[in-house]
C-alpha cells in the first residue's frame, strides 16, 4: 500500500470562523468542537474509505440538507485525488447524498487561503419521509484516495486559491 497523504486539522482560527458561519453558534462553542475533532480513519485494514466524522449534532428531515465544516485538510501527493462519498449505510437507508454527487479534493487544495478546509454538504434525499440523525462524532462520509492521469498535451499552469468554483475563474 502506498502512503500518499496525511490528514490534519485546519487551524483553530480557521475552524472557528467557518463553524460559526455555518451553524451560527458562538466562538466558545466552536472552540469546544474543534478540540474534539477526530481525524478521518479507516475502520478495518481492508477498508478503502477513511471515515469523516460530524462536527455537530445533525437532524435532517427528508429533503433537507446541511453544510458541515469538518475541520480537516488533506495533504496529498501529486498525482492523487481524495474523493468524498456518503457512508454506504446512510446512503442505502436514507438516500443520503452529497450535494455535488462526489466531492473532489485536489492535491493543491491544502495550499488555499482557507487552509484546504474540507466542507461536506449532505442532503437527506429519502422518499419515505424518514428523518436522519447524525450525532457529533459519528461517521457520515468517507474519503477514498485515487490516482489520476493527465493528457499528453496538458498545459495547466494556474495556481489554486479557494474551493468550489475557484479553478473556473
Amino acid at each position: 500500500m502506498q502512503k500518499i497523504a496525511k490528514f490534519e486539522k485546519v487551524s483553530k482560527e480557521r475552524f472557528v470562523k467557518d463553524y460559526t458561519g455555518c451553524f451560527g453558534c458562538g466562538e466558545a462553542e466552536a472552540a469546544r468542537v474543534y478540540d474534539g475533532i477526530k481525524l478521518p480513519r479507516r475502520a478495518t485494514k481492508g477498508s478503502a474509505g477513511y471515515d469523516f466524522f460530524s462536527t455537530a449534532d445533525i437532524a435532517l428531515e427528508a429533503g433537507k440538507g446541511v453544510k458541515i465544516p469538518t475541520g480537516i485538510r488533506a495533504l496529498i501527493d501529486d498525482g492523487w485525488v481524495l474523493q468524498i462519498f456518503p457512508r454506504s449505510g446512510l446512503g442505502f437507508k436514507y438516500r443520503l447524498q452529497l450535494d455535488n454527487s462526489v466531492g473532489i479534493i485536489d492535491s493543491d487544495y491544502s495550499q488555499s487561503d482557507n487552509e484546504g478546509h474540507i466542507f461536506i454538504k449532505i442532503t437527506n434525499d429519502g422518499k419515505e419521509g424518514k428523518s436522519l440523525t447524525i450525532a457529533e462524532g459519528d461517521g457520515f462520509a468517507q474519503g477514498i484516495f485515487l490516482p489520476y492521469g493527465i493528457t499528453v498535451d496538458d498545459s495547466a499552469e494556474a495556481e489554486r486559491n479557494g474551493g468550489f468554483g475557484s479553478t473556473g475563474k
